[in-house]
């Protein structure tokens, strides 16, 4: 087993975002790497998500903001000079989540900090309230994927994020907020850097080398930054995350809309009706699974208007029956 270390020299989303996807598509067999980047001012959106309506597009890029696009399934991050950003690339014979979480939660605890995997795939962190009590709050998200060879997984760490410009910038659902019994994003999440001043984006980088390598038992090998972000496949993944066709086209006009909320996630699916079948299928979602949500697209795509189609797989079911009028949102 080889292990690989990188850290990104810049904070430019698209530049950073394209040498993960290289090396996920071209890393050799046998190996693990653990790559570390920060982006400035930026919300990051899942591979399905409408960027209209989870983004205040308006402030942020008002604010000389970025909006991104990831690969990968999930929900939206808001990322800045506070968040250091960690990427897991595995062949899928090393690929091991808990091994993975396990990096990540023993860098934190080096700090004293006690940590714990939700359900959800979030990274919590234990919080003293004014009451006396603790709660458990996100510091990390992470999100997946799995290509021809190796495997994903990435995740934000938030230290000294700004809180106030995340709730500006994100439009989280009403439910998700009540769900958690809290009025807002600010109350949902953490900085590890108001638990512990001693952690910041530089300071936890060897803590997460060290977990790293005392977890898969090995030494890592330093990556050059700069050979890597010069390949020619990483330049062009850059212009291809920061076009506007990959960040906004599949989502500007359509003339139906239904939404709702399930077990597994948020939906909005969009469409047009031409000569009584559906067209132009759009899913918004933060849901995890990509393969489910290909599926029910196309499942739906080209159906009949007035009959629905039948669904096997749960997740397509339940579009299926939002978009003809059989509602199951929990």
């Amino acid at each position: 087993m080889r292990l690989q270390f990188l850290v990104s020299a810049q904070t430019v989303p698209y530049l950073n975002i394209a040498v993960e996807n290289h090396l996920l598509a071209t890393q050799e067999p046998g190996t693990v790497t653990l790559y570390l980047w920060r982006n400035r001012r930026t919300v990051v959106i899942g591979q399905n998500q409408n960027p209209f309506s989870e983004v205040n597009l308006d402030a942020l890029l008002a604010d000389g903001g970025y909006l991104m696009r990831r690969r990968t399934g999930g929900g939206a991050v808001y990322h800045d000079d506070g968040n250091l950003n960690f990427s897991f690339i595995a062949s899928h014979d090393l690929y091991d989540k808990a091994r993975q979480f396990g990096v990540l939660q023993g860098a934190v605890q080096r700090f004293g900090l006690r940590t714990e995997v939700s359900g959800r795939n979030d990274v919590l962190v234990a919080c003293p309230e004014d009451d006396g009590s603790t709660s458990m709050r996100k510091f990390s998200g992470n999100a997946f994927a799995k290509a021809q060879a190796n495997s994903l997984h990435h995740g934000t760490i938030l230290i000294r994020s700004n809180m106030d410009d995340l709730a500006r910038y994100l439009r989280p659902k009403p439910h998700k907020l009540l769900k958690h019994g809290v009025g807002s994003v600010q109350s949902r999440v953490a900085n590890l850097g108001s638990l512990c001043a001693d952690i910041t984006a530089a300071s936890i980088v060897q803590p997460l080398l060290d977990a790293f390598e005392q977890t898969y038992g090995g030494k890592a090998c330093r990556l050059d930054w700069d050979e890597v972000a010069s390949r020619a496949d990483v330049q062009r993944l850059r212009d291809e995350f920061a076009s506007s066709q990959w960040l906004y086209d599949r989502w500007r006009n359509f003339s139906v809309s239904r939404s709702g909320h399930f077990e597994w996630g948020d939906v909005e699916v969009m469409l047009d009706v031409e000569d009584g079948r559906l067209r132009n299928v759009q899913i918004a979602t933060d849901a995890l699974d990509l393969q489910a949500v290909d599926a029910a697209r196309a499942l739906l795509d080209g159906a009949q208007a007035d009959v629905p189609p039948a669904a096997a797989d749960s997740v397509a079911a339940d579009m299926v029956a939002l978009i003809y009028g059989q509602p199951s949102s929990k």
